[in-house]
């Protein structure tokens, strides 16, 4: 279906106001992009983007084209995956950017048991703590902790009640005791977890109408999360982690919590989309079966 193909490239083309960026993210060629839209454009009769050296905008007949193309493209994936569906099977390929420590240690097994039930589903996944770029790169969704800080994305429920929880190992606290209230971690040896260049070692807890901030220090800054766990679990600081990632841990007493009778930050977990006409139904599916697994992980 190649004139669906142009169709969806022409689509993000207008969000990302780039057609390199839209390449890039279809895994296309620049040239192979070029030719895509000058051959819709002849199909249709009209100039779908104003090009200058340095601008890509929608004209207005391609502003309005958008506004047509956008519910039709929808309507086909619903179609095509309805009759998957008949088929008791669904089709498609969902694309997927998951943090590193809940990805590698949890979300992974989950979408091996989707697709185990979806055999027809293809999943490309990316694994990192770098914030993907839903509209610059090749990717479709994207689970985060947190509000998106763009308001322009559409953000999912998956656990929004998860909290941050502050543990370390029982042979850390062997050598080092237990601090007995937040204050106390600054003569602690704390990991810290880094994004970019920002380190994030103010940890905040709440007891009460009080509420407690502590600039904490280490002697490890990482910029991978389950780097961060992994220390942890050796018994080289106390880490203060997403409760998801830990759940298992302190389960099985690799980790101990901290400080219990205070309340933790809040961390909930979305699902990330760029645009609520991405919601198919492999995308609805596929969160329904994510927040079935992230209650199965809180609940233990």
């Amino acid at each position: 279906m190649k004139s669906l193909n142009d169709l969806r490239l022409f689509m993000r083309t207008a969000k990302a106001a780039s057609l390199s960026e839209a390449a890039r993210a279809m895994d296309l060629s620049p040239a192979t992009a070029s030719a895509a839209i000058k051959r819709l454009e002849s199909e249709l009769g009209v100039a779908l983007f104003a090009r200058s050296t340095r601008s890509l905008r929608l004209t207005p007949e391609g502003e309005q084209f958008l506004a047509q193309c956008e519910p039709a493209v929808e309507a086909l994936d619903v179609a095509a995956e309805r009759l998957g569906q008949g088929r008791h099977m669904l089709r498609g390929t969902v694309q997927l950017s998951m943090p590193s420590d809940l990805g590698r240690n949890q979300v992974l097994k989950w979408l091996a048991e989707f697709r185990h039930r979806h055999p027809g589903v293809i999943i490309k996944i990316q694994v990192s703590d770098r914030v993907a770029g839903l509209y610059r790169e090749q990717v479709e969704l994207a689970l985060r902790y947190g509000n998106a800080p763009d308001s322009g994305l559409v953000g999912l429920a998956l656990d929004p009640t998860n909290k941050r929880v502050l543990c370390a190992a029982p042979s850390y606290l062997a050598r080092h005791g237990h601090p007995a209230g937040p204050k106390e971690l600054v003569s602690h040896n704390c990991l810290c977890f880094m994004l970019s260049d920002r380190i994030h070692n103010r940890w905040t807890f709440k007891r009460g109408k009080e509420t407690v901030t502590v600039e904490v220090a280490g002697s490890f800054q990482c910029d991978d999360g389950d780097a961060v766990r992994r220390l942890a679990v050796a018994g080289e600081g106390i880490a203060y982690k997403s409760t998801l990632d830990v759940a298992q841990d302190l389960r099985e007493g690799t980790l101990v919590q901290l400080c219990s009778d205070w309340e933790a930050e809040e961390a909930p977990l979305y699902m990330m989309c760029a645009d609520r006409r991405m919601l198919r139904p492999l995308v609805r599916q596929l969160r329904e079966h994510l927040v079935a697994c992230c209650r199965r992980m809180s609940e233990g």
